[in-house]
C-alpha cells in the first residue's frame, strides 16, 4: 500500500490521532508506546517536546508501517523537512502554513493543517491539506456541525478538549477524526504507571468506535 494512503487509513480506521505534548523525550516515548499498546495507530509528537525529532525517529523505526508517527507544531518548510527526514509520515500545523503544505505534498506525507473560521477552513482545504484541524476546538461540536453543514466535503479534525465523554458529540457533528491529548498521554501522572495510558487509550478508542456506530 502507498505510504500516504497507509497513513490516512491508520488515522481514519481509528478516527483518532493521539497528540503527545510532554516535557521530555523519555516521557514522550513511554507514553507513545503505552498508547500504541492500547491500540492507537496514529501518534503526533509535537516539536515543542524536548528531543521530539529523536522520539519520532525511534518510534518510526520501532513500529514501521504498523503505526503512523507524525510531527506536530510544524509551522514552516524547514520544520516539515526535518520531520520527514526523521521518519514522520504526517505533519500537523496549528495554522495555515503554505510552506508546510508544499513540503508535505513534495514528499507525499499526510498534511493536517489548522484553521478555525469557515473562511480559513475552506482556504486550508483549497491549499491542499489532507485533513483540516479545527483549532482551537473550544467552540465545541455545535460549531463544527454548523461549519460542516455547507462544507461537508472537508475532513475536519478537532483538537483540544476532546475526551471520551464528548467524543460522541463530535462525531455526531460530522467530523472525520479527532485529536486527543492529555486525557490519554498524561494518564501516567503522577505515579509513573504507564499502564494507565494504555487503559486510557483503549477506553478512548472504544468511545470513538461507539460514537461512530
Amino acid at each position: 500500500m502507498n505510504a500516504k494512503l497507509r497513513t490516512l487509513t491508520n488515522i481514519h480506521s481509528t478516527g483518532t490521532v493521539v497528540i503527545v505534548r510532554l516535557d521530555d523525550a523519555d516521557e514522550a516515548l513511554r507514553a507513545s508506546r503505552a498508547a500504541i499498546e492500547g491500540g492507537v495507530r496514529a501518534i503526533e509528537i509535537t516539536l515543542s517536546t524536548d528531543g521530539a525529532l529523536g522520539v519520532i525517529e525511534r518510534l518510526a523505526n520501532e513500529y514501521g508501517s504498523e503505526v503512523s508517527i507524525g510531527a506536530g507544531t510544524v509551522i514552516d518548510e524547514a520544520m516539515a523537512y526535518a520531520s520527514v527526514s526523521a521518519g514522520a509520515s504526517f505533519v500537523v500545523s496549528p495554522n495555515l502554513s503554505r510552506p508546510m503544505l508544499r513540503a508535505a505534498n513534495r514528499y507525499q506525507v499526510v498534511s493536517i493543517s489548522g484553521a478555525y473560521s469557515p473562511t480559513e477552513i475552506l482556504e486550508t482545504a483549497e491549499e491542499g491539506a489532507d485533513i483540516v484541524k479545527l483549532f482551537p476546538a473550544d467552540a465545541g461540536p455545535d460549531y463544527a456541525k454548523a461549519v460542516l453543514a455547507p462544507l461537508s466535503q472537508i475532513a475536519l479534525m478537532p483538537a483540544g478538549g476532546v475526551d471520551e465523554h464528548n467524543v460522541r458529540d463530535w462525531f455526531a457533528a460530522g467530523v472525520s477524526a479527532v485529536g486527543v491529548g492529555s486525557s490519554v498521554t498524561k494518564a501516567a501522572r503522577p505515579d509513573g504507571d504507564y499502564a494507565r495510558v494504555t487503559t486510557a487509550a483503549r477506553r478512548f478508542l472504544s468511545a470513538v468506535e461507539a460514537a461512530r456506530g
